[in-house]
C-alpha cells in the first residue's frame, strides 16, 4: 500500500475545501472513496457512528484528523483521502479545530497499521512541537504539489 499511490488511483485529493463541521468534513473524504468504488457507503456511517458513540478518536494530532473505521465496515480496497480546509472544523471534546484529514480505509488490520505508519511518515517532523508538519500540506494548492510533498518526505532516511 502506498499513500501517494492511492490518492492518485482513487482521485482523492481536495484542498482548500469548505465544510459546515465535522461531519461535513468527514464526508468530504468518504465521498472520494466511495466515488471510486475503494469503499461503501456504509463506511462513512461507521466512522460518523463511531466518533458519536466513542469521541473524537480520529483527532490523533493538533489540528489533524485521520477517519477511520474497520475494514468489515465496508472497505473494499485499502485506499486513503486527503481533504485541507480552508476554514477549521471543531469535533466536541477537543480544544484545537482540525483542518487536515486524511481518511484511511484499511482492508486488513495490518493494511491499517502500515497505512498510520506511512501518513505519520509523510507529516512527521522532529522541530515541531507537536512532532508533525501540517503546513507542507496546507500550502499545496495542486495534486502535483502533495505528490511533491510524498516523494519528499519518503526519500528521507526513517
Amino acid at each position: 500500500m502506498k499513500f501517494k499511490q492511492s490518492l492518485i488511483d482513487n482521485h482523492s485529493v481536495l484542498l482548500n475545501a469548505t465544510a459546515a463541521d465535522w461531519r461535513d468534513a468527514i464526508k468530504l473524504g468518504t465521498d472520494m472513496l466511495i466515488a471510486s468504488g475503494a469503499v461503501e457507503p456504509r463506511y462513512h456511517e461507521a466512522i460518523i457512528s463511531s466518533i458519536e458513540k466513542m469521541g473524537p478518536y480520529i483527532v490523533i494530532a493538533p489540528q489533524f484528523a485521520m477517519p477511520h473505521a474497520r475494514p468489515e465496515n465496508g472497505v473494499n480496497r485499502t485506499a486513503f483521502a486527503l481533504v485541507t480546509l480552508t476554514t477549521p472544523v471543531k469535533f466536541d471534546g477537543e480544544d484545537e479545530p482540525v483542518d487536515v484529514l486524511v481518511t484511511l480505509a484499511g482492508s486488513t488490520s495490518d493494511e491499517h497499521m502500515e497505512g498510520l505508519m506511512e501518513v505519520t511518515q509523510v507529516l512527521e517532523d522532529e522541530n515541531s512541537d507537536t512532532g508533525i508538519n501540517l503546513d507542507k500540506l496546507r500550502v499545496c494548492t495542486s495534486r502535483e504539489e502533495v505528490f511533491s510533498v510524498i516523494d519528499k518526505a519518503l526519500a528521507q532516511p526513517a
